[in-house]
């Protein structure tokens, strides 16, 4: 059997993009210290062609991770300070008029780039969000009967802060449902906030981003996600995803289960996350480490469970503990 699996391997040519990976690890492991789910995720997303809602308290690296990660591919990068007063047309752009030609010429939106970082997305009402609706997910915006596309790649990096709740809006369920995942970013451990003390000491005041260095280039990050596609997925493995979505519809705690939008989110994530571990096939355990992350925004709980301090993700994890995996 591990004879056909090392065979099999050599279908796809996966070790430049296990590399990358390793390597901007590695970049962005001069500067953040923990954070490796995080930051596992993000590359998955990133490979996934996944946007990502970044929730923790302030301070705990959120935007700087967003931002360097950013860095270390040849792209595009543009961040938008999502603000109570934020106009539509302050993300997507606006028709202005252009007085040689006395036309009205379009002036692109900071939206318009490769990797956008949104910083504290729930702070823009309802109106602004809605602008995000289409460029999130059919990756174009529509604005005066023209459409514009997005260059490719494009990747939306929201970041939400959990507690701080005066002057926030909650972010609707449809666009939630456009992010791929939403990873919760906590404390770090007493061992690694003193690595990070010690990294602070020794950078002796030079900015993080300086030290970071570029590892991939645009054209390499299409080639790479092109593999993803052909990542093998087996039967039964289709048939576990189905069954896991399928139980959050008919579950007792929850009010609101997945979409068939969070059905092809984890079979993209699995097949990902598959791929950077040097595998051009899925495994159950694939699909376990992205379960949560994707499934965590898209669920609602019945209001007598939410009031007993029933979590989302305790629901994913009774869901996982009652499908039998295959074998």
């Amino acid at each position: 059997m591990e004879n056909n699996d090392v065979n099999f391997n050599n279908r796809i040519d996966l070790e430049g993009l296990k590399q990358a990976v390793i390597n901007i690890k590695s970049e962005l492991g001069k500067t953040i210290i923990g954070q490796e789910n995080f930051i596992d995720l993000l590359l998955v997303a990133l490979l996934a062609d996944g946007h990502v809602l970044i929730e923790g308290v302030p301070g705990v690296a959120k935007t700087i991770t967003a931002k360097l990660l950013a860095k270390t591919i040849e792209t595009n990068f543009s961040r938008i300070q999502f603000t109570p007063d934020l106009m539509p047309s302050d993300v997507l752009g606006t028709s202005v008029l252009n007085m040689k030609t006395s036309n009205f010429e379009f002036k692109k939106g900071p939206i318009f780039s490769n990797i956008v970082l949104i910083d504290e997305i729930n702070r823009a009402p309802a109106k602004t969000q809605a602008a995000l609706f289409e460029v999130m997910e059919e990756r174009q915006i529509t604005m005066d009967g023209i459409t514009y596309k997005m260059n490719p790649p494009f990747i939306v990096l929201a970041t939400q802060n959990p507690i701080e709740q005066e002057g926030t809006y909650a972010l609707p369920e449809a666009q939630l449902d456009r992010f791929l995942f939403k990873i919760a970013v906590g404390y770090p451990s007493e061992s690694e906030e003193v690595l990070i003390l010690k990294t602070h000491q020794n950078r002796r005041g030079v900015l993080p981003q300086t030290t970071i260095s570029t590892i991939i280039k645009e054209e390499e990050l299409k080639q790479y996600k092109e593999r993803i596609y052909e990542i093998l997925v087996e039967e039964k493995l289709m048939n576990y995803i189905a069954q896991l979505i399928t139980k959050t519809r008919n579950h007792p705690h929850l009010y609101l289960g997945g979409s068939p939008r969070a059905s092809i989110a984890v079979l993209n994530a699995s097949k990902a996350v598959a791929a950077i571990n040097g595998r051009d096939f899925v495994i159950p355990e694939d699909i376990k480490k992205v379960i949560v992350p994707i499934l965590r925004h898209r669920l609602i709980l019945t209001p007598e469970r939410e009031m007993e301090g029933l979590t989302t993700d305790k629901v994913i994890e009774m869901i996982v503990q009652s499908v039998e995996v295959p074998r």
